[in-house]
C-alpha cells in the first residue's frame, strides 16, 4: 500500500497541472526573450537579407512580370508581405539549431534538471518566436514607406500578429526536428532545406503563382504558406476578406499542430 501511494505521489509530481505549466512557460518565455534582448545585433543582422531582397529583387520584379500581375498594386506593395512571410519561414525553421547547440554543450540537460515541466520548455521557446517576427516585420514595413509602400497601421499590425502565430507553430516543429535528429545535425539541415525551398516557391512569395503552370497552382493549394502569403498581401494592401480568413485558419492550424507535435516529441525524448 505504501509503495502504491509513493508511486501515485511520484506520478502526481511528474504530471504538473495546467497552472504549473503556464507558470513554467512564462519563465521559459522570458528567459528566451532576455537572450534576444542581450544580443540585439543578431536581430538587426537578420534584417539584412530581407532588405537586400526588397532593394535589389523588388525593382526587377515589376519589369520582369508586368504590373498587371500585381492586381493594380505597385510591385513593392505586392512583394513586401511576401518578404515578411519569408522572414518568418527562414527565421523560425532554423530555431531548432539553437537547441542543437544546447544539446551539444550540455546546457539543455542542465535545464532538464530543474523543476520546469518539459512541455513548458517547448511552448515557451515557441512563443518567443512571436515577438521578434512582429518587430522585424514592423521595421521592414516602416523602412519601405519612403520608397512608396502605403502603410495601413491596423491591417499591418493584424497581419504581423497572424504571421507571429504561424511562426509559433513552425518554431515548435523546428525544435521537435532538432530533438528527433539529436547528434545528427546534417539530418536537421537536410530536412529543413529540402522542405524550405519547395514551400517558398509554391507559395508565390517571390513570383505570382498564377504565372506558373497549372500543376504548380494545384500544388500550391496544399501549401499552408500559400494562404499565409495571400492573407498578408490582402492585409498589407488595406483589405480584409476571405484570403485573410483562410490565412488565420492556416496560422492557427499550424500553431496547434506544431505545439502538439513538439510537446509530444519533447515528452518522449530520451535526453
Amino acid at each position: 500500500m505504501q509503495l502504491q501511494q509513493a508511486t501515485a505521489a511520484g506520478t502526481a509530481v511528474r504530471k504538473p497541472g495546467i497552472g504549473r505549466i503556464l507558470q513554467d512557460t512564462k519563465y521559459v518565455f522570458w528567459r528566451e526573450m532576455l537572450l534576444v534582448i542581450r544580443d540585439p545585433f543578431s536581430l538587426i543582422f537578420s534584417l539584412v537579407q530581407p532588405l537586400v531582397f526588397l532593394a535589389l529583387f523588388g525593382p526587377l520584379l515589376g519589369a520582369a512580370v508586368g504590373a498587371q500581375a500585381f492586381g493594380g498594386e505597385s510591385s513593392l506593395q505586392w512583394f513586401l508581405p511576401g518578404v515578411v512571410v519569408m522572414i518568418a519561414l527562414f527565421g523560425t525553421s532554423m530555431t531548432g539549431s539553437n537547441l542543437q547547440y544546447e544539446l551539444m554543450t550540455g546546457s539543455y540537460e542542465r535545464i532538464l534538471a530543474t523543476p520546469l515541466s518539459r512541455s513548458s520548455l517547448l511552448i515557451g521557446r515557441a512563443l518567443k518566436e512571436w515577438a521578434p517576427l512582429v518587430l522585424q516585420g514592423l521595421v521592414i514595413a516602416l523602412a519601405s514607406i519612403p520608397f512608396g509602400f502605403v502603410f495601413y497601421p491596423l491591417h499591418v499590425l493584424f497581419g504581423l500578429v497572424v504571421i507571429g502565430v504561424f511562426g509559433i507553430g513552425l518554431g515548435a516543429l523546428s525544435y521537435a526536428l532538432a530533438l528527433v535528429t539529436q547528434g545528427k545535425e546534417w539530418v536537421f539541415w537536410g530536412v529543413q532545406q529540402t522542405l524550405l525551398f519547395p514551400l517558398m516557391i509554391l507559395s508565390g512569395i517571390m513570383l505570382p503563382i498564377e504565372a506558373g503552370p497549372r500543376w504548380m497552382q494545384v500544388l500550391s493549394l496544399f501549401n499552408p504558406l500559400t494562404y499565409m502569403v495571400n492573407a498578408e498581401r490582402e492585409l498589407f494592401a488595406g483589405g480584409l476578406g476571405w484570403d485573410t480568413l483562410w490565412g488565420v485558419v492556416a496560422a492557427v492550424i499550424t500553431a496547434v499542430v506544431g505545439l502538439a507535435v513538439g510537446v509530444k516529441v519533447i515528452k518522449h525524448s530520451t535526453v
